[in-house]
Order: structure tokens, then sequence, then C-alpha cells
């Protein structure tokens, strides 16, 4: 029985977008946000990365965690813990599986968890890695459970049974692995399963960034990509970025078009501010579809709380998306508050639609 091994997950291309006038240069914030959403980026999305792991901006914390266990895995030629990182999209997951690669002077192999679906497909993945190889799986929280129990013996043991018949003649073969390191991204923790999580030695939340840190991305891109740009440029797009590099990339690049057809080329403060209001981007980074979910929740439910699911159908966006691409950064900047009950607006949002909040209206994050 002969198994292959799957081609590397990848998005589909959304047509090129019109720079001219308001509406050719409005995005929703998932396709600000989904890798390969513009043609023109999917080919220079590598270019941005950095090439080694003291290059990588930010989460100095999981930084610091991962070279001790590189270093240590090196200096003893063992192959590093099993990893998972979790945390919102776009803040370097991917990037910080592939540097460990590199510094680990490894092969780096990647599939995600929706590409997976039979046992052999593992197989084919697992039985082709070198001694303290790489293997990267996203979005590991999406494993059909046949295939993360079937992971388990190869995490921990690194063997595998294949199976090359069914029936009463049924055999299983062991199939012994090379000792590796599986990688595992995910944006839903809470889904993954206890006995998966137990099986990662090294376990890091990737946290938003801080203005600053998005500062030095900008014009670490920007001489990438020879972008001029004057810092207050940069200050506006790493304000307005959600705390997310992958947003940060984006917007640059969108900047730079609008600068490159109206204003020579170059990004100053008042390019930026008036490309990122063609882009519908505010001065908090909320976009379009978050200002119509905390209009959502303020006009037609009185401020909440009001479900998930309800919420998502009245703004006719997937609940999913809603939950993992638009909640966390609301959450995280005072907007909303998640109860029991449901969704609320805190008076931070009545606030940014120009709404006076109702009496006793507050949240946490008011003074």
């Amino acid at each position: 029985m002969r198994f292959v091994s799957l081609d590397p997950y990848h998005c589909p291309q959304l047509p090129p977008r019109s720079l001219d006038g308001a509406a050719g240069l409005t995005m929703s914030r998932l396709e600000v946000t989904t890798p390969g959403a513009l043609p023109d980026e999917g080919r220079s999305e590598s270019s941005l990365r950095p090439s080694r792991l003291d290059e990588f901006v930010g989460q100095d914390q999981v930084k610091t965690s991962l070279q001790i266990a590189i270093d240590a895995a090196r200096g003893r030629g063992d192959a590093l813990d099993h990893t998972l990182f979790f945390g919102p999209p776009g803040l370097g997951k991917t990037t910080l599986a592939m540097l460990m690669a590199k510094e680990l002077g490894v092969q780096y192999r990647t599939s995600s968890g929706p590409a997976l679906e039979r046992p052999g497909d593992l197989v084919g993945l697992l039985t082709g890695l070198e001694p303290r190889d790489i293997l990267f799986i996203d979005e590991i929280h999406r494993l059909r459970p046949t295939l993360e129990e079937f992971l388990y013996p190869a995490m921990e043991d690194f063997r595998v049974d294949v199976r090359i018949a069914d029936g009463p003649n049924a055999q299983t073969i062991p199939m012994t692995l090379e000792h590796f390191t599986l990688v595992g991204a995910t944006t839903r923790f809470g889904q993954l399963t206890p006995p998966m999580r137990a099986r990662f030695g090294l376990v890091e939340r990737l946290s938003f960034y801080p203005p600053e840190d998005l500062e030095r991305i900008v014009h670490r891109s920007a001489a990438i990509l020879h972008i001029a740009i004057e810092p207050a440029g940069a200050v506006e797009i790493a304000r307005r970025s959600r705390g997310t590099p992958r947003v940060a990339n984006r917007l640059l690049r969108r900047v730079r078009d609008f600068a490159e057809v109206r204003a020579e080329g170059r990004i100053t403060a008042a390019v930026a501010d008036e490309a990122l209001a063609r882009l519908n981007v505010d001065e908090f980074g909320l976009d379009d579809m978050d200002t119509r979910i905390l209009a959502t929740i303020i006009e037609k439910f009185g401020g909440g709380p009001v479900g998930l699911a309800t919420v998502a159908a009245a703004v006719g966006e997937d609940a999913g998306t809603v939950e993992e691409v638009y909640e966390p950064y609301l959450l995280q900047q005072g907007f909303l508050d998640r109860t029991p009950r449901g969704r609320v607006a805190t008076a931070q949002a009545y606030r940014r639609l120009g709404i006076t909040p109702p009496a006793g209206q507050g949240s946490i994050f008011d003074t």
C-alpha cells in the first residue's frame, strides 16, 4: 500500500481590487486578515518573514522560552519537545514554527487539520520525516477524532500501527518513526481535547502586539518592500492594525498603493490617515464589520446580552468568523463583554458610535 503526503494547505486567491474611489478600497476584516487574500500579497508574504528567531519582533517571553528549549535540544542532539501555539490569527504561529526548524537545522513539513482526512494521510507525512524534523499542523483543533487518536502513539512512542486490510483478515503492521517534533497551532485552544493538550511539552500563548512592536514591524516591512515611509506614517498604520502583524503588513501594502497613486509614493501621517479612512479602518483599528457588530448589539438588542448566533445572523456573517476574527480584538479593546447570558456592548462601544450610554452601563474597562 502506498501513501501519498498532502500538499501544504493554501488559501484561494481573490480578484484584485481597484484603487479608484473609496468603494474600491473597502475590504472586510476577513479579507484583510486571511493569508493570500490579495494576489500580490501571496507572492511577497514569505519575503517579510524573519529568517532568524532573534529577528522576530515581539512575543519576548515566547521567544525566550523557545530559544532556551532549542539550544538545549540542539546541545543534546535530541528532538525538540512537541510544541503548541495558540492565540488569535495573524500573530506569528506559522512563522515561529518555520524559525524553529531553521534554528534546529532540520526540515519543515506542513499540513492542516481540515486537510487531513484519513490515517493514511498522516502516515505519509510521518514516515517521510527525518530525525528531529518538524511537522507543523495548523488548525490542529479541527483534526478528526480518529486522526487525533492515531497521533497519540506517534507523539509518545514514535510509532504507528498501520492496518493493511479490513474484516476478519485484517493485519496491522507496526511502523517505527524517527524522533520528530510536532508543532500545532490553534485559534481555539478550548476545543483541543485534554489528552491532546497533555502531549505537548511546550504550550505557548501568543498575545496581541503593542503599538511600538507593530511600528518596528511596519518599518522593517517597508524597508524590505522599498517603501518610503515617515515615522508618523508608521505610527498611524501600527495603531490601526488591531495588534496583529499580519494586518499591519496588509494595511502597509494598501497604504503604499494609495501613496503611489495619490501622494508621490511617500507615506506620511496624512497620507496614511486618508488611505486608511478609504479602507474604512478607524483610529481604533475597527472596520465596517466591527462597527456593524457593535451597532447591531446596541440598536437591535438594546446593548445585550445577546447570543453569538443571533449576532452573526443579524450581521450576515458566520458565527465562527465573528467569534475568531472580530470578537477577540473587540474584547481586548473593551468594546464588548462576554457574560453567561451573551454578548454585551460596553459604555466605550456606545461612545464609539456617538450614542449616550444608558444609566448604569459600564464595564471593567471604564474608569
